[in-house]
């Protein structure tokens, strides 16, 4: 039984998670709970939102509808106050549930059917549906902690006007080396 496509989409999934601790690492406990200044929702508020989401869809993942009778999927979107200890526990919900999920297929189940609100998807498309979305709200926790950072911010890739020095030694080419670079970087 092949694992090599699961794995690829692990690896993405790896490198969106590494992104949003980056994010998480350069702004204070404050400002996880901060709007984005420009009417965004908050860095809390939208964890709370990808953690419901992903606990939802992939707790059971092949036996029980991906849209949980216990998710409240407004209240994910309430304003918040919340510590970072808070904010990374109900990150790390939705991520244990989705390795959970992954560490149980194989490439050969890809083509199987589960259901999400109550429509049948195939294993390939649900998967690839929330990856886009996992990237979606991962950008708008960059795009919200970067704005609050300003000319504080550490770039979580090729930093602006690096192009060329980086492009004569890529290193972060790959899902895995680039969510190791960024996890290095934030480490710092």
């Amino acid at each position: 039984m092949s694992r090599k496509l699961i794995e690829a989409i692990a690896a993405e999934y790896s490198r969106y998670k590494a992104l949003g601790e980056g994010a998480f690492a350069q702004v204070t406990d404050a400002e996880l709970s901060q709007d984005g200044g420009d009417g965004s929702n908050a860095i809390a508020v939208i964890v709370w939102h990808l953690g419901g989401n992903l606990k939802s869809r992939f707790t059971d993942f092949r036996t029980a509808d991906g849209e949980k009778p216990w998710r409240n999927r407004e209240e994910e979107f309430a304003e918040r106050v919340v510590t970072r200890q808070q904010l990374l526990a109900k990150w790390e919900e939705g991520w244990t549930a989705l390795v959970a999920a992954l560490a149980d297929l194989t490439d050969e189940n890809l083509s199987g059917t589960i259901t999400i609100r109550r429509q049948p998807v195939t294993i390939d498309q649900a998967l690839l549906r929330s990856l886009a979305h996992t990237s979606y709200h991962v950008g708008q926790i960059v795009y919200v902690a970067k704005s609050i950072r300003g000319g504080e911010w550490r770039s979580l890739s090729i930093p602006k006007g690096a192009s060329e020095t980086y492009n004569r030694n890529p290193t972060g080419e790959t899902a895995e080396r680039h969510a190791a670079a960024i996890r290095h970087r934030t480490e710092k």
